[in-house]
Parts: structure tokens; sequence; C-alpha cells
């Protein structure tokens, strides 16, 4: 790490630290939705939006302190680009929880929970990681998983379309815009797999620099 002649803002560091377990409990409240009963869906949304509210309240508390701090405990465009990260993974999240209460999407893929998931595990290890931002040189496992679990993720999400935009079968009846529907929900959740390698990717340019 490298050495500072000038006490840095430590302040930054639990705001990180709650914003990411503000993602791990809405990646909770994602995976009860999508394996609910569709009468409870509207609720866990609405729970679910309070956690992107709350997300956004965190992100201004951190620009807020940008602005205030002379001397930040890493690069201020980095600090910009982790606070917009882990609120990328936020809005995802919270979209596509929303698009599934309003479509009225009541059956799911399998593959949407297990896509919800990984998102659930990747949210795990970022609010792990997040209280060790002041030693960056542990986070390494950090990334390689976070980085494995976007993989898992593209897999996931090509099998899913793949299996949403196969010829249906004769014999079947196809509604095409439930088709549709579910495919933007995928779509989001892909979203939300790659916000979070970019918070991990985000880390590990600190990391480095910092050495």
């Amino acid at each position: 790490m490298a050495f500072r002649l000038t006490p840095h803002e430590r302040g930054f560091y639990p705001l990180f630290t709650r914003a990411a377990e503000n993602i791990a409990t809405t990646a909770n409240n994602l995976a009860e939705l999508v394996s609910t009963d569709a009468t409870r869906r509207a609720e866990l949304a609405r729970t679910i939006k309070n956690c992107e509210h709350l997300g956004d309240e965190l992100t201004h508390e951190i620009l807020v302190m940008i602005n205030k701090t002379f001397v930040t405990p890493f690069d201020r465009e980095d600090i910009y680009r982790l606070a917009g990260a882990l609120d990328d993974v936020l809005d995802a999240m919270e979209e596509a929880a929303d698009r599934i209460v309003l479509y009225r999407l009541d059956t799911l893929p399998p593959g949407v929970a297990e896509q919800v998931e990984v998102l659930r595990r990747a949210a795990g290890c970022t609010a792990t990681a997040m209280p060790k931002l002041e030693h960056l040189a542990e986070l390494e496992q950090y990334w390689i998983d976070v980085n494995s679990l976007e993989e898992e993720a593209d897999t996931l999400y090509r099998d899913l379309l793949g299996d949403l935009l196969a010829a249906p079968d004769p014999a079947q009846t196809v509604d095409v815009l439930t088709v549709l529907k579910t495919k933007e929900v995928v779509e989001i959740l892909e979203e939300a797999a790659d916000a979070f390698e970019t918070v991990a990717n985000t880390v590990q340019s600190i990391a480095v620099k910092e050495s």
C-alpha cells in the first residue's frame, strides 16, 4: 500500500460497507421474489424499491463526502466509479423486480431463479469485501470469485435466451408477448451480473494503483 504523508478521510469505508450490505439484502429479497407465490411479489418489490432508495441516499452521502474531503483514501475518480458501480447493481435488481410485477409474470423459467442465485452469491462476496477496502491486498480472491460468478451468469443467460427463443413445439401454444417480457427480465438480470463484475474490477484497479 502506498505511504501517505497526510491522514485521509476514513468515513468512506463505512459508507461503502453499508452500500454493500444493502445490496446483499436486496439480492436476498429478489431471490425470495422470484421463488415465491405471485401474490407476494408486489410487496417484495416495494421492499426492494426501498432498498434502492437507501442505496441512492448512501451514494449521495459518498458524493457529498468527496466534495468536502481534502485527502481521500484513494483517487476521487475511483471513489466515483465504485459508488456508481454499486448503484448500478441496485438499479438493475430493482428494475428486474419491478418488471416481474409490472408484466405479471406469474410463472418464471427455473433459469431465472438460478440467475438470481448467482447475483445473491456475488452480493455476499461484495458485502464481505467492502469492509476490507482499507486492506486492498487482501481482496484478490474477491475479484477472482466475482469474475467467476459473472462467467457463470453469462452461461445461464445464454442458455435462457436459447430456451426462450428456440423454435416452438408445433403441438404447444406459445405466448410471444410473455416470451418477450421474460426475455427483458433475463437481460436486466444479466446487466446486474455485469455490474457486480464492474464493482470487482474497480476494486482491483484501485488495488493495483495503491500497491
